[in-house]
């Protein structure tokens, strides 16, 4: 049982936890010849530095990286960030941790995500989309992944359940660019925002670490996703070719631009407005969460290297104790009931 979060520590106080080990490096200071054990432990709250200096050989060929280890250590700060000193490592058994603990998650309950996708499928006017999604939706062999993928490695919703948070979020905006501009097709636009990032589910790996598969970094999600979308359209008797043809533009256009991986740019007005609306809620869960990371100075983030900014916390420009928006958003989309007037 997981004891200590990495958020949590505080500086100068003793550990024995378990953590996930994302990096085990042995290294040596050119200057004095000393070596150790280097370290990064991650748990869903974060990453931490870790250093082992004495009688760690032994040990280190005990595990590998993603493992999970229990440590015994102290909390210190080096250049103004926290890192451990080890005393100990034992490797973990699996029945003594939840692998929960290790990965970070959204923050939104992925049933209620998943039933809000399926509600809106079930909402659906065009009985060949709504055919179509729900056998992507309901297939047993995708729903588990699907309320487990991440959204992408690094850029946004990095986490486990962040692609259906991401898919959530976009079904709210779709709603309101479709009332907005009701020459849009609300059916097809919806159809776009579930299957998009679809190949992701198999791009990604997300058991014990977010990274690509095999799969993955020699096709990339669209080309994947474009896949899966025709095999289950070949599996609905008569499912109209005009319409499967849309549905494939509007994934292999969602990047927007050939520089970004799209090996079409969108020509339909639904494809434009996946394009924009994806592209903004990515980008807006890039800002919130390098808001929320806590780094760089009291009034402006670090860099966020996607961004190729630093981005200044406005709440000391704008906060005059009333509630604001973001201290009242419960859901990533607003409520669900909103969603349904749309």
């Amino acid at each position: 049982m997981k004891s200590h979060f990495i958020t949590d520590l505080a500086d100068g106080q003793i550990v024995a936890s378990m953590f996930l080990v994302r990096e085990k490096e042995v290294r040596t200071s050119q200057r004095t010849g000393t070596s150790w054990l280097h370290l990064e432990l991650v748990d869903r709250t974060g990453t931490i530095s870790a250093k082992m200096w004495d009688n760690f050989a032994t040990l280190a060929a005990t595990f590998e990286c993603d493992d999970v280890v229990q440590i015994r250590g102290r909390v210190k700060l080096y250049n103004g960030r926290k890192e451990l000193t080890l005393e100990q490592i034992i490797p973990a058994l699996e029945r003594d941790y939840d692998l929960g603990d290790f990965l970070p998650h959204t923050k939104y309950d992925v049933e209620k995500l998943y039933a809000d996708v399926r509600q809106a499928i079930a909402g659906m006017k065009n009985p060949w989309l709504k055919k179509l999604l729900a056998s992507v939706v309901d297939d047993p062999a995708i729903a588990p992944k699907f309320k487990r993928a991440p959204a992408a490695m690094t850029m946004h919703h990095a986490y486990i359940g962040g692609l259906l948070e991401h898919v959530v979020s976009l079904m709210g905006l779709a709603a309101d660019v479709c009332a907005h501009y009701p020459q849009l097709d609300p059916d097809l636009l919806l159809a776009g925002v579930v299957l998009h990032d679809i190949g992701k589910l198999d791009e990604l790996r997300y058991t014990r670490a977010i990274d690509y598969s095999t799969e993955g970094r020699l096709l990339g999600h669209i080309t994947i996703g474009a896949a899966l979308v025709r095999e289950k359209r070949k599996a609905i008797p008569g499912f109209p070719e005009p319409l499967g043809v849309l549905l494939d533009h509007l994934i292999l256009s969602h990047h927007g631009s050939y520089e970004f991986g799209s090996p079409s740019l969108p020509q339909i007005p639904e494809a434009l407005a996946l394009h924009f609306i994806d592209d903004m809620d990515s980008k807006m869960a890039g800002v919130f969460a390098t808001l929320d990371s806590g780094g760089g100075e009291e009034s402006w983030t670090e860099r966020n290297p996607s961004l190729r900014r630093s981005l200044l916390r406005t709440k000391a420009f704008l906060n005059d104790g009333a509630p604001t928006a973001a201290t009242t958003a419960t859901l990533p989309f607003g409520d669900a009931k909103d969603v349904e007037k749309r």
